[in-house]
């Protein structure tokens, strides 16, 4: 089933959701899930290009497992979670360190236009009935930047969605991005910032490959 790419009222974010990933960070795995958002105009679709930022040198990736809800949902309990699961897609949750390091906060630096790749295409929960153990990789240029497994989820997909629709209500084309393992760019040594040239994928068994090209910041028909 192909994603149509208009954009969802909401894209909610999941920090911190990977036991290695907060292992590699140096803090203690959350008690509960860290919500952050990110502003739907950041999505872009398979194969469009990641716009590099003036505003930023340091810009990372980040190979995310997306769930895309299917239908109105407010006070859900885990035991019906996957009930409001329309499907899943591959998400970048692509990040400008610099800037969210400089304001202390998370949205500006993941929403500049085109931080947000999701695709390639939505795999129907029905064809998915277990998402908490998928290998999930993120390669530039061919070469694996980040590996790891949902198994390792702190919060699973059933957890995000109870805890998130105690407050927020979720509707028909909300995403949530389930969080990112261990291997973002800004850990390597010396860090991995994508670069104009480049191109970046993300890749999670039975879900899809998920490609964008990386252009430098001014570039005509970047969208």
């Amino acid at each position: 089933m192909a994603l149509s790419f208009q954009r969802p009222g909401k894209v909610i974010c999941v920090g911190l959701n990977y036991r290695d990933h907060a292992r590699e960070a140096g803090l203690e795995p959350p008690k509960e899930p860290l919500l952050f958002a990110k502003f739907p105009s950041a999505l872009i679709g398979p194969g469009d290009p990641i716009v590099l930022s003036a505003l930023s040198d340091q810009t990372d990736f980040e190979a995310e497992l997306a769930v895309i809800v299917g239908e109105r949902a407010k006070g859900v309990p885990r035991a019906s979670a996957f009930d409001v699961v329309a499907g899943y897609a591959c998400f970048n949750d692509v990040s400008a360190r610099d800037l969210q390091r400089a304001d202390k906060q998370w949205t500006s630096g993941k929403s500049f236009d085109t931080f947000g790749p999701v695709g390639p295409a939505l795999v129907p929960a029905s064809e998915l009935r277990d998402p908490h153990s998928l290998a999930i990789a993120c390669r530039i240029d061919g070469e694996l930047v980040q590996q790891g497994n949902t198994a390792d989820m702190i919060f699973g997909v059933d957890e995000l969605i109870e805890y998130i629709t105690q407050a927020i209500t979720l509707e028909p084309g909300d995403l949530i991005a389930t969080g990112t393992p261990a291997g973002i760019g800004a850990w390597h040594d010396p860090p991995c910032w994508l670069r104009p040239g480049q191109t970046v994928s993300v890749e999670i068994d039975r879900v899809g490959r998920l490609e964008n090209p990386v252009i430098g910041a001014g570039r005509e028909g970047a969208r």
